[in-house]
């Protein structure tokens, strides 16, 4: 039987759908009303089969330069059953190319791969062969409705998902055993507490913290409007949680939350914090909290070869890998425009003068422009992957 997609205007039934389907939180209403204050649209569906429900996404679109039209996104979506996937994503890139005529569809669904959980510290080599070898039915069937496999990555796929439903003790053991040390002793610090940053004078030294960690770790961060937004359109799926010494705010790790996933947006610590080790009580704090929710998964939202990534990897003794990144042609410009997206975005990695040129060339003369782009293109690429701990151009932004 044919699927029909149909529009969900009501935000109470748009969440409700998605938390009681196992939804992402950037699935969630309030995450669409955020971009869609910063160049994007949201429109947010429901896949039928007759009168079930077998599906449903929020799509993302944003208007590109000419002679392109528009790219839908799909962050962390759609949502559907493995055995009702390939169909869901094919309905859905139907109904996207007849009521927006996007030249694409992209879509990164918060699905595991066939081989996650993945032993911890495997190589890139390792895991790439296991990405290249043979699919299950249900990517099969996503890869027959059209779909290909991208790598212009905006949500990082390799990433750390922490199964809280545990209990806590078995949750500790999984950590390092230095790990475990500084948890107990943030745990036991004086003068400390963590909670739920609630007063805007607490959010101003959260902001503070995260520019001077993005300072540190070298990579890009949004306006103070942008995070005030978060908290503003997410409503109580914005969960941003610190550690105080006094009055002063050390860490911090800013959650979006659905009923079954939490996803670390951010996170940051100042030296002081970092000289007490907060951190690392910080987020086995974190991971309690959501657990008293009945959320299932703690996502720490993507793995690097940076010192980040290797501060997340004391948490477990697992990786996971989600089934990344796939691209579905609508228009015969995609495989022009696809080729010219690393170009892009590296210029958004310098600073948004740059990129705002390269959108300008895009207008002006957009085959100039992706000529050079594509004469270029595997340069590019190998530069963004050499530099992927500033990833920030992505979804987020």
């Amino acid at each position: 039987m044919t699927l029909t997609v149909t529009p969900c205007h009501d935000r109470d039934e748009w969440d409700d759908l998605v938390n009681s389907s196992g939804g992402h939180p950037l699935q969630l209403w309030g995450w669409g009303e955020l971009k869609s204050q910063y160049e994007w649209s949201a429109d947010r569906v429901v896949v039928r089969d007759d009168a079930r429900i077998v599906g449903s996404a929020q799509v993302l679109l944003r208007t590109l330069p000419q002679p392109f039209k528009s790219l839908a996104y799909v962050p962390r979506g759609p949502q559907a059953k493995e055995g009702d996937r390939g169909r869901v994503v094919e309905a859905l890139a139907d109904y996207v190319k007849r009521t927006h005529g996007p030249i694409g569809i992209t879509i990164e669904p918060d699905w595991e791969a066939p081989f996650s959980p993945l032993e911890k510290g495997v190589s890139d080599e390792d895991l790439a062969e296991r990405i290249a070898a043979p699919s299950s039915d249900w990517l099969a069937d996503v890869e027959a409705a059209g779909y290909k496999r991208s790598e212009n990555t905006g949500l990082i796929p390799r990433t750390l998902i922490v199964d809280v439903t545990r209990d806590e003790d078995t949750i500790m053991k999984e950590l390092s055993s230095s790990t475990r040390q500084n948890v107990r002793k943030s745990f036991k610090a004086e003068n400390v507490r963590f909670g739920l940053v609630t007063e805007q004078s607490d959010l101003d030294q959260v902001l503070a913290i995260n520019k001077e960690t993005a300072k540190r770790a070298n990579f890009a961060v949004h306006s103070d409007l942008y995070h005030e937004q978060i908290r503003d359109f997410m409503g109580p799926a914005s969960q941003l949680i610190a550690a105080w010494e006094g009055d002063e705010v050390v860490a911090f790790v800013w959650l979006v939350v659905s009923g079954r996933t939490a996803f670390e947006l951010y996170g940051g610590v100042n030296p002081r914090g970092m000289k007490l080790r907060l951190n690392y009580g910080l987020k086995f704090w974190a991971m309690k909290h959501v657990k008293e929710q009945g959320v299932e998964r703690y996502d720490f939202n993507g793995l690097l070869n940076d010192g980040i990534s290797d501060f997340k990897r004391q948490f477990a003794k697992h990786e996971d890998m989600l089934v990344g990144t796939y691209d579905k042609a609508l228009s015969p410009l995609f495989p022009v425009f696809a080729t010219a997206l690393p170009l892009v975005r590296t210029t958004l990695k310098r600073g948004l003068p740059a990129a705002k040129k390269t959108v300008a060339d895009l207008k002006n003369d957009p085959k100039a422009t992706l000529a050079g782009a594509a004469s270029g293109a595997r340069t590019k690429v190998d530069e963004a992957r050499a530099k992927r701990s500033s990833q920030k151009w992505n979804s987020l932004d």
